[in-house]
Order: structure tokens, then sequence, then C-alpha cells
């Protein structure tokens, strides 16, 4: 099947991707060099501190929101949020007025950032998911339309896996994973490269063997007969 589209390498470097980009591309979680600085210090635990809380507090809302109303875990957890900024805002004033301070606003610091988005930053965003929906809706086509007999079949496994996949997990419990998967797998490779690309290695020599069997095994296209074409030689 055709990889997904990603940036063109320039002197063996990739482009660094928009933050969003590089966090939905489960292809570039184990290249770093393709990821947004932001993402690979998350899923590759450079700052453990932050890792540990962007991590828990994202695996506690997703299961929250597989037991109750994606509504009410918005709702609740924006009303935690809000009381914990308005006591600490609060405590702040207060302490200030005690020391006789002049701190000033104690959320300054985040009131300065600049949130609002370029248009450069969202060209950038929406030429990615040009890109991949165009490469998306191509490989459909190719592998529904039989363009290639083998990686159609190929595909009609994975659909046929993804079946018992669908009867054993719901597609909340399939975003957990894939949210416990980000956090885990990027850096357990990392740690392990050598050894899991000599099996990935070794996987893709087998499947690729198996593949040209079949295609070997399968008449593929308007190849004439050998005899055919000998005959047309004399």
């Amino acid at each position: 099947m055709v990889d997904a589209v990603e940036e063109p390498a320039q002197n063996g470097v990739y482009k660094k991707r928009p933050f969003m980009c590089s966090l939905l591309d489960p292809n570039a979680w184990f290249k770093p060099e393709r990821l947004h600085p932001r993402v690979e210090s998350l899923i590759y635990w450079r700052d453990v501190k932050k890792s540990g809380i962007v991590f828990g507090a994202g695996l506690v809302t997703l299961l929250a929101i597989s037991c109750f109303s994606v509504i009410s875990v918005f709702a609740y957890l924006s009303l935690l949020l809000l009381a914990g900024t308005i006591a600490f805002r609060i405590y702040k004033s207060v302490m200030q007025a005690i020391q006789k301070t002049s701190d000033g606003h104690p959320f300054k610091e985040y009131l300065d950032i600049d949130l609002t988005l370029s248009q450069e930053k969202i060209q950038n965003i929406a030429g990615v998911a040009v890109a991949h929906i165009n490469g998306f809706t191509a490989e459909l086509r190719r592998l529904f339309l039989v363009e290639d007999l083998v990686d159609s079949i190929k595909f009609g496994v994975i659909l046929w896996v993804m079946t018992y996949i669908g009867a054993w997990f719901n597609g909340m419990t399939l975003v957990i994973l894939a949210f416990v998967s980000l956090f885990t797998l990027p850096k357990v490779y990392e740690n392990n490269k050598q050894s899991i690309d000599t099996y990935l290695d070794l996987a893709r020599s087998k499947v690729a063997e198996v593949t040209e069997k079949i295609k070997a095994a399968i008449p593929i296209g308007n190849k004439k007969p050998i005899a055919d074409e000998t005959d047309k030689d004399k």
C-alpha cells in the first residue's frame, strides 16, 4: 500500500510538522526529526513531570468520557478548573494585601500568550490535511477497484481483522488504547531500537517473500503465456 504523505526531506532532515499534524500521524511517532518539538518532548518523556501530567490528565478525561456524556465531562472539568483558578486568584490577592506587595495578576504570564492563529499556520495545517485526504481517497479507490490484486487482498484481510477488533472493543476504547500507545510505544522503540528493527526487518522479509509467491501464483495483468511468446518469435 502507498505510505502516508510526508514532507520531503532536505539534506536528510524532515520539515517540522504543525503540532496537531505530527500528533495525529502514527507514522511520525517513531521519527523524532519529523515531529513538532513540543510533541517530541511530550511523547518521548523529555520532561517527565510535564509528560506525566499531560498523560494522566488525558487518560482520566478519556476514561470519564467513556463512562459519562461528553457534555457532562466537559462541564465538570471546566467547573473544576474555574473553581481552582478563582480560588488561586483570591488567595494571591489576599496574600498581596497582607504582605503589601504588588506582584500583579497571578496569571499574567498566561494572559499575555498570543493564541491567535496566523494565516500562514492555518494554510500550513490545511495543506497537510488536504494532502492526507487526497492520498487517502486515492488509495481507497485503488484498493476497492482492484488496481493491484495482491494489495486489495491484503486490504481485505485487514478489514476482516477489523471486524473482530470491532467486536472486542468500541470506538472509545480504541481511542484510549491509541492515546496510551502514543505515550508508550515511541519511548519503548527508542530504548530498544536495534533489537526491534531486527525483528521488523525479519517480518518484512517474510511478508515480501509471501507476497512474491502470491503474485507468482496469481496471473495479474494481461501477460501472455510463455508458449505464445515463443511461437511469436518463430
